[in-house]
């Protein structure tokens, strides 16, 4: 039901999300043997990361600051 909700919604992070859950799945059968239609996430939660700092070149050589963030991503 989840890879469903995943593949029909129209945003840009249901593809790195979705990519996770199938991770999860072969991981979880591989590791316990479990089968993967009976699967259940009970918790999934996104942290913060670490944030990378650059300078994009602009008018009359000065730099403008670009704060690029990124997330840590659970499935419990």
């Amino acid at each position: 039901e989840t890879l469903m909700i995943l593949e029909l919604m129209p945003y840009r992070a249901c593809y790195p999300l979705l990519k996770l859950v199938y991770s999860a799945a072969a991981n979880a059968s591989y590791n316990m043997g479990s089968n993967e239609t009976n699967l259940i996430i009970s918790k999934a939660e996104v942290n913060e990361g670490i944030s990378v700092k650059k300078f994009k070149p602009r008018a009359r050589g000065r730099g403008y600051p670009i704060k690029r963030t990124t997330c840590h991503i659970t499935i419990v």
